[in-house]
């Protein structure tokens, strides 16, 4: 018992710097726009990020139990996967870097589960299907849209931005300026809508995989009454007081603000009017809740920042300031890898003290 509420406040650790490191793909482009002061921004995204936490389950379910087997996981696994992701979010957070929290916990737990088993490379579900016939596991949910997300995002908002630039090209800078200041709050709103729709649900996940792994060892057993709510009857759903204490966690930690990664995100890519902010928010918004809605953890920096690139480079591609992309880019790429490490790591230290 004592390790799952040790597990239980790593988790909302991690859903706390989650929102303060992911809160500049929501406000970045609103505050460098001058739409919203820093302070404004931050409490329109806290709201936001509360309302699409609560909105669905599809993708903490496929944390909970689609991407490692179940067999491979134990509250140590899961503390583990935790740890990794919190050291890698901390770093990248300092460091000033737009990473992803959503591959760092995903590759936590693909480490840690591979330490688990004793380096067993089976424990990874790369590819299967659902009970209604979809496809599951890394291949599909993780490493497909890690790469095709983004692209996207790039592609989708380069052509929004260049249709509203035929639509309005008639139009004074000054009118453009007012119309999209307002319309950048609607936008915004919707981006952290679409953040909190998939980024919170990876925790509530999480939590739930530990709930399903005390559950199915006994570990809950002889609790009193007034915790069986812990006990699962199936690990299929997301219990209720999960979805809302990561709701909650999420805002709060957005509410903190993260203003190392806004300044990379809001000023050193590209410089933005409110039509580019709009364009890019709504571009994200979009292909983050298309993915929520079938079950997809995508990261929401890959995918805000590419919609920032190709906004950019519809003024011109030396608009984009291509050596911050280029740190950008190493640290999507090391996500992975070194929090798998870490979460294999911290498992095989647990191991040698008799864990």
């Amino acid at each position: 018992m004592t390790l799952f509420f040790l597990v239980l406040f790593a988790a909302l650790v991690f859903e706390y710097i989650n929102g303060f490191h992911d809160t500049a793909n929501s406000i970045a482009t609103v505050v460098s726009t001058k739409v919203l002061t820093p302070r404004q921004a931050i409490v329109w995204a806290a709201f936001w990020n509360l309302i699409g936490a609560l909105a669905g389950t599809a993708v903490a379910k496929t944390i909970s139990g689609g991407l490692v087997s179940p067999a491979s996981v134990t509250m140590v696994t899961v503390l583990a996967a935790l740890l990794g992701a919190i050291v890698w979010n901390l770093l990248t957070w300092w460091l000033g870097l737009p990473s992803s929290s959503s591959h760092a916990l995903i590759g936590g737990l693909c480490g840690a589960a591979l330490a688990t088993s004793k380096g067993n490379w089976h424990v990874l579900i790369w590819s299967a299907h659902d009970s209604k016939g979809a496809s599951a596991g890394l291949w599909p949910k993780v490493v497909l849209p890690m790469f095709s997300s983004p692209l996207i995002g790039f592609i989708c908002g380069a052509l929004l931005m260049w249709l509203l630039m035929i639509c309005l090209r008639k139009v004074t800078p000054r009118i453009v300026g007012l119309i999209f200041g307002k319309a950048q709050l609607a936008s915004a709103g919707f981006m952290g809508y679409g953040h909190g729709s998939n980024d919170a649900q990876k925790t509530m996940g999480i939590i739930t995989l530990a709930l399903s792994t005390g559950t199915a060892s006994g570990a809950f057993v002889n609790l009193p009454d007034w915790l069986g709510f812990l006990r699962l009857s199936s690990s299929a759903e997301i219990p209720l007081w999960v979805k809302i204490t990561c709701a909650i966690t999420m805002a709060a930690g957005t509410a903190a603000g993260g203003w190392r990664i806004i300044r990379t995100m809001g000023h050193k890519m590209v410089k933005l009017q409110p039509v580019h902010g709009f364009a890019a928010e709504t571009t994200a918004a979009l292909v983050i809740h298309a993915a929520s809605s079938v079950g997809v953890p995508v990261s929401t920096t890959h995918i805000i920042s590419t919609s920032i690139m190709g906004v950019g480079a519809t003024k011109r591609l030396s608009a984009v300031k291509w050596g911050v992309v280029e740190r950008i880019l190493w640290a999507w790429v090391l996500t992975l890898p070194v929090t798998a490490l870490l979460g294999y790591g911290v498992v095989r230290l647990f191991q040698l003290f008799g864990h």
